[in-house]
């Protein structure tokens, strides 16, 4: 799988940009806040459906304009997909494949990308809630159809939560009440229960990945691991999370865990009540990430945290390339190499360098490991330029 080309109107300070790409590396080269980042941001919204740095599509909306296009033609094997989506500062996003409207949500189907950005650092240094959204993202990009099911949960969530929030007010304990909120309950268990499964297969999956990806980007054995930490599991007094998370998880069965869900939400009841807050469910969970079975987060040098950062999202790249019938993901790199030292941007390039497709940008060329055949273009305030190879 590759992109062959985009096509910008009104998107962040591009008015119109018109960007055509190669199979093999791609480098978008210019100075910092020339647009470079914007690029990359719209290829790999049709991968995620969200931008990776801000958590409302408005802000991708250009100053002034009430909407924004991104139009992409993506190449898999023989065939070629046209994917467009207009983002609506108010207003449902539309979207359309091969100029056939369809739900935003259809565009997953025909674009896999994995986006390594500084942003990623929040995976292993910041708050539960990002080691989430990388989750949901990996679930999305490995089986596309997993973005219906986290927007069907999050809808139950929320409903549910503003169900909670109005028995804090007088309305819980009457009858009408206690039925509305089994319904809640039992589609939360519902959806709930097919993102903890998949959940639990992506990181069993991924392990052995994460740790062939670290040792080659670093030269050695860390040891770098992750497991996953389940709400349901910390909600059950006696119920030992290794029986919960940890290898083997994946081959508890939909009704067993179903079952550990319902009666999670019942030791939790009162306490929900009171608060009026949803406190169980795949948006309470984290996932644990070790380097010789210590946290990253406060152990792990800077250097350290961008090498597990990037051996999770390899691991992740190669999980997708092994599963995939529409062929190797993409793989964005966007302002990596800066962060990196000479010996392990040689040794990131040489894993990624065997994709399809490897899109890099970087405010300076020298930055990038010579002696491959990029395709370069230049940004300069919002206008492309296509370079020559040793430009």
């Amino acid at each position: 799988m590759r992109v062959a080309h985009l096509s910008l109107g009104d998107f962040r300070n591009y008015s119109a940009a018109e960007l055509s790409l190669s199979s093999g590396p791609n480098l978008i080269v210019g100075r910092n806040g020339q647009g470079k980042t914007n690029l990359v941001e719209a290829i790999s919204y049709f991968a995620t459906l969200r931008s990776h740095r801000v958590s409302s599509d408005a802000a991708l909306v250009r100053a002034g304009a009430d909407s924004a296009i991104i139009r992409m033609r993506v190449a898999a094997g023989e065939r070629d997909v046209l994917l467009e989506t207009q983002l609506n500062r108010s207003g449902a996003n539309r979207a359309q494949v091969n100029g056939n409207p369809v739900r935003a949500r259809e565009l997953t189907r025909w674009f896999t990308s994995v986006m390594f950005a500084p942003e990623d650092l929040s995976i292993v240094r910041g708050e539960p809630s990002g080691r989430r959204r990388f989750l949901d993202d990996a679930l999305i990009a490995r089986l596309p159809v997993a973005s219906g099911v986290i927007a069907d949960y999050e809808r139950v969530v929320r409903q549910r939560t503003s169900l909670l929030k109005s028995a804090r007010s007088g309305a819980r304990g009457s009858s009408a009440f206690d039925a509305t909120l089994e319904v809640w309950d039992e589609q939360l268990i519902e959806h709930g229960v097919r993102i903890m499964l998949a959940r639990r297969e992506l990181v069993e999956d991924l392990r052995q990945p994460l740790v062939d990806a670290y040792s080659t980007l670093v030269g050695d054995d860390h040891g770098p691991a992750l497991r996953l930490s389940e709400s349901v599991g910390e909600a059950l007094e006696g119920v030992s999370r290794e029986t919960l998370s940890g290898r083997g998880e994946e081959s508890v069965s939909r009704e067993t865990l179903e079952g550990s869900f319902r009666a999670a939400l019942t030791s939790v009841r009162s306490r929900e009540l009171d608060r009026g807050v949803t406190l169980v469910g795949p948006h309470r969970d984290d996932l644990e990430l070790t380097l010789n079975k210590l946290p990253v987060r406060g152990y792990a040098s800077h250097g350290e945290s961008w090498s597990f950062v990037l051996a999770l999202k390899i691991a992740l790249a190669t999980v997708i390339r092994n599963e995939s019938p529409a062929g190797d993901p993409v793989i964005i790199l966007d302002d990596v190499f800066a962060e990196l030292d000479r010996d392990r941007r040689e040794r990131l390039m040489s894993v990624v360098g065997g994709f399809e497709q490897v899109i890099v940008t970087a405010a300076v060329a020298g930055d990038v490991p010579a002696g491959l055949p990029w395709h370069r273009t230049g940004v300069d305030s919002g206008v492309l330029t296509e370079l020559e190879p040793n430009e």
